[in-house]
């Protein structure tokens, strides 16, 4: 009798499904669960491509799901909820994964590729736990919200009929496959088709009901250390090498899921590891934190070693260092290096030499030709972010950066080299802002609700990777990219197809020209670079170019006091610059100033925090 005790604990919480399904709701309702219902937002536009496994790709669509409805409502809604329940349902055969028909034509499609055949159908489900506390560094009334993240996935097993070109066309035209997955439903006329179902009916229905009592009974009357499951919380962000452990929204996380084991876990406040490891170091002021652990990733994304194994999977080391024209016992000990760090696999061979190919992490990020890669921003940690980091106690001593020791030439005469002086550097500078740009800008353009605002100006926008990602989440929204004119005139290196006319490109100091103007203005990865006086100089500029109404969106790192990353983040600017990262109460402080307010923050979990603020 695992419901009704689990009903009684949510008796006077907030639980919401961050689905419309009337499946799911009438599921639910008749388990005597009370609920809102808030559709979410999260667009389902997923690769299938980049899941190893049918269930990953509706797990994770479900997080999703969960997750921007238990972010968003505590800004739109005005309260935060207490659960929130994301659902996601697909069928699969043949290896492949069947969602909604989108007319009678892919019904018949899916229909016919289900005749006679067994199927799985996967639901993948997210609870989030919702739990508001007062940020002690805050000076607005808004409350920080911690999200703990429980996902899972059922399966059951479908067997159709032999069907028939009238009985396919007959169900068709009755309109009920339109809206589900698979094009059938098992409840009403599409359970004529169905020889027999092995394991769980309402999981066809559309929402596995038992997994589900299970997994709060797990949450609600037993701790998490004695069920051996452990809550994954995701109010701490991003403790990643050069590489984000919770990756962007778009893509998958990694998980070691079974029909019975669910929760992932990433490292939060209270949980210390017990040794370093690729997920487990953290950031810097152009993105992830510099550490001699990533001295290994940086050699052996100089050496190609990403891009040979991903044409070549299965060499040993010998064979590597052929390639890579190094040394066999060098190359042996940086490939055990990056299969420590989770960069790499190694297997052994029947000649018992182990075997490399690459890891998850490094198909998504480190190849040339990776969907979103990290290969220019690796770079410029190598040659330009170690340097200084090598000179850290120095930084410390002094209170000073350390260009003069690390590259014999003050921070300005180094600033002059990158825009002007070396095109080769400028590119290697340039590729490293689109890499971070790339990974981090969906994540930052979906943190808000943006569709009252038409027009952006994106100040410092380098390659325009942070404002298609914009006009991509907001398809009425235009954005400008407002940079110095050495870095505009390489900007169709990036971008030589132009296939959104809606981002342009102008050419322009902010400190010293006219800033355009614009609804909404961008600062992603600016701020840090200046110190507090410079700072009030270019929000001094936007405050008199906006009018009421008009926002400044910041992304940054945010210095919250509360997360490893962030302490270390600010010791390792030390080196770099005259800036700094800052809390979100010196932003709101800084802006109040200047005539914003109703500031509001989201933790994106992907490198960047976003930042937002209303012109009075």
């Amino acid at each position: 009798m695992v419901l009704n005790p689990v009903i009684s604990k949510l008796s006077g919480k907030l639980v919401v499904l961050a689905s419309a399904s009337p499946r799911r709701l009438e599921i639910l309702r008749n388990a005597g669960l009370r609920f809102e219902v808030v559709p979410s937002w999260f667009k389902e536009t997923l690769d299938k491509g980049l899941f190893k496994a049918p269930h990953e790709y509706a797990v994770e669509t479900a997080k999703q799901k969960a997750l921007e409805v238990a972010r968003r409502m505590p800004f739109k809604h005005l309260k935060t909820p207490d659960i929130v329940i994301g659902a996601d349902t697909i069928v699969t055969v043949d290896g492949m994964i069947l969602e909604k028909p989108v007319d009678k034509h892919d019904a018949y499609r899916m229909l016919s590729s289900l005749s006679g055949k067994e199927h799985s159908v996967f639901t993948g489900v997210a609870i989030v736990l919702c739990h508001e506390k007062e940020s002690e560094s805050q000076v607005t009334n808004d409350e920080e919200v911690d999200y703990q993240l429980i996902d899972f996935y059922e399966e059951t097993k479908v067997k159709f009929a032999d069907l028939s070109e009238d009985m396919l066309w007959e169900y068709i035209n009755s309109g009920e496959p339109m809206d589900k997955a698979g094009g059938y439903g098992i409840q009403a006329l599409g359970g004529m088709l169905v020889e027999y179902v092995h394991g769980d009916f309402l999981n066809v229905v559309g929402f596995p009901l038992n997994h589900f009592c299970k997994q709060l009974d797990l949450i609600y009357n037993h701790c998490a250390s004695s069920s051996g499951q452990e809550i994954a919380s995701v109010h701490v962000s991003h403790n990643g090498i050069s590489l984000p452990t919770q990756p962007p929204p778009h893509l998958p996380a990694q998980s070691s899921h079974s029909p019975n084991s669910s929760a992932k876990h990433n490292p939060s406040p209270s949980h210390k590891p017990n040794s370093p490891s690729a997920s487990q170091t953290h950031h810097t002021s152009d993105g992830p934190l510099v550490s001699p652990l990533h001295k290994a990733l940086f050699i052996a994304s100089e050496l190609c070693v990403f891009d040979l194994l991903q044409s070549r999977p299965g060499l040993d080391a010998a064979q590597v260092a052929q390639e890579i024209k190094a040394s066999v016992k060098g190359t042996e000990c940086l490939l055990e290096a990056c299969v420590s760090l989770g960069l790499l696999k190694s297997k052994e061979r029947t000649s018992q030499k182990p075997a490399y190919e690459n890891s998850d992490l490094a198909v998504r990020y480190l190849r040339s030709d990776a969907p979103f890669p990290l290969r220019g921003y690796i770079q410029h940690c190598n040659n330009t972010l170690w340097p200084l980091f090598s000179h850290l106690e120095s930084a410390v001593r002094e209170g000073t950066n350390q260009h003069e020791k690390a590259f014999g030439k003050k921070s300005k005469d180094v600033f002059q080299d990158t825009y002007y002086n070396s095109q080769e550097v400028k590119l290697r500078f340039m590729n490293a802002m689109h890499s971070i740009a790339k990974v981090t800008g969906k994540a930052v353009a979906t943190a808000f609700d943006l569709s009252s605002y038409k027009t952006a100006c994106d100040l410092g926008g380098c390659t325009g990777a942070m404002a298609y990602e914009f006009t991509k989440a907001h398809p009425g929204l235009s954005v400008m990219v407002f940079d110095l004119p050495a870095v505009v005139e390489m900007s169709e290196h990036f971008h030589p197809l132009h296939t959104d006319n809606r981002v342009s490109f102008v050419a322009g100091d902010f400190f010293k020209d006219e800033l355009p103007k614009a609804d909404l203005y961008i600062l992603a990865r600016i701020l840090h670079d200046w110190p507090d006086e410079k700072v009030h100089t270019l929000l001094r500029k936007i405050a008199d170019a906006c009018t009421p109404g008009c926002a400044v969106l910041i992304a940054e790192t945010m210095l919250d006091g509360q997360t490893p990353y962030s302490a270390l983040q600010s010791l390792n600017m030390l080196a770099q610059t005259e800036g700094m990262e800052r809390t979100e109460s010196k932003y709101t402080d800084m802006l109040s100033k200047h005539g914003f307010g109703n500031t509001r923050v989201v933790h994106t979990k992907n490198f960047l925090d976003a930042f937002i603020a209303i012109k009075m």
